[in-house]
């Protein structure tokens, strides 16, 4: 059985990330923004800033007790033509900043491959800061600190990607997303996936022409859940080796260095058997037995709402960044049960 209202309930109160937490991160990351901008140095090179990752896809979840949630969002900074043999300048110069900065300077932070990272207190949150170039010609770059080289990339186009493989399916591809990334995360099932690898492969299940023989396919989230993920185990079945993914916005890019064949194995196994569990709880006709058969997936907080309650700031169609806005409120609470998942 479907057992909407529990899907929704499940999602608003243990899976979504808490509107408190969302509006702490909206806040830090502008008020990270800001001192950016007001260095005499750094500021005339900044252009603008832009949400990225899961926090822009709306594909955010609640973290594990104990560990943090984040953000990223890339900082276009203008072209230096004087650091084309030195491409680690712009990383640095954001660092530089940071780690001079009076609110930040004794706080947690580094530079990584691409990015700058801010810690917070008791590591709560951290948010990665990603310098981004369109060069002369164009082209769209990120900076990789290992290679010191720029990597192309198109982070519009990957958020247009999303957002219309969400509206195929009836704003319920990020939503699926999110619950596979509960099981990752608080049901210990596939650790070690990226998200990026899973929003990518998942979105890659979902067509059009699957709505035309049966129009109710992405209906609701229940039936939406069902076929996406039975869908990617049957491609996953069919590869018994690690597959190419590519970036849907950039063809020319792949994620396949954000897991190793040990990694996809163990994604590929977790997930055919998710797959068997959701279409034995969905097609349960013993509403008792379907809902412990749910409960056994994603723990005992898969409950029925207490009480009807109407949206706040996602709406039930899509995303922020770009993606049609859904109505389910973002939740707070974490699942209770410990345990891998099946």
């Amino acid at each position: 059985m479907k057992h909407t209202d529990y899907f929704s309930n499940f999602l608003k109160n243990t899976v979504n990330l808490s509107q408190f937490n969302l509006d702490t991160l909206a806040s830090r990351v502008d008020a990270i923004y800001a001192a950016l901008k007001e260095d005499p140095d750094l500021g005339p090179r900044i252009v603008k800033k832009i949400p990225q990752g899961s926090w822009a896809q709306e594909t955010i979840i609640s973290p594990q007790n104990g560990k943090p949630f984040d953000a990223d969002f890339l900082l276009q900074m203008k072209e230096e033509l004087d650091w084309s043999d030195n491409v680690d300048e712009y990383i640095n110069a954001v660092y530089h900043v940071i780690h001079h900065h009076s609110d930040y300077s004794d706080m947690p932070h580094s530079r990584k491959c691409r990015c700058v990272y801010v810690e917070y207190a008791n590591n709560q949150m951290h948010v990665d800061i990603v310098p981004y170039v369109i060069l002369g010609d164009g082209t769209q770059v990120i900076i990789n600190r290992d290679t010191e080289q720029f990597e192309t990339t198109n982070p519009s186009g990957f958020t247009q990607w999303m957002k219309e493989k969400d509206k195929i399916a009836n704003g319920n591809l990020r939503r699926v997303v999110r619950l596979l990334k509960f099981l990752r995360d608080h049901r210990n099932s596939f650790t070690g996936t990226k998200s990026i690898l899973i929003t990518t492969l998942l979105g890659e299940q979902v067509s059009e022409w699957k709505k035309i023989s049966d129009p109710g396919y992405y209906s609701d989230l229940p039936t939406a859940l069902l076929h996406m993920v039975s869908d990617l185990d049957r491609y996953l079945q069919d590869n018994w080796t690690k597959p190419s993914v590519a970036d849907p916005s950039n063809p020319s890019v792949t994620f396949d260095h954000r897991w190793t064949q040990e990694t996809y194995s163990f994604f590929r196994d977790r997930i055919h058997t998710h797959a068997g569990e959701i279409d034995d709880a969905y097609h349960e006709t013993d509403e008792e037995t379907s809902v412990e058969k749910w409960q056994d997936l994603f723990g005992d907080k898969f409950q029925a709402p207490k009480t009807s309650s109407s949206s706040t700031k996602f709406g039930d169609a899509g995303a922020a960044g770009g993606i049609a806005g859904g109505n389910e409120p973002l939740g707070t609470s974490s699942s209770g049960r410990s345990g891998r998942a099946g």
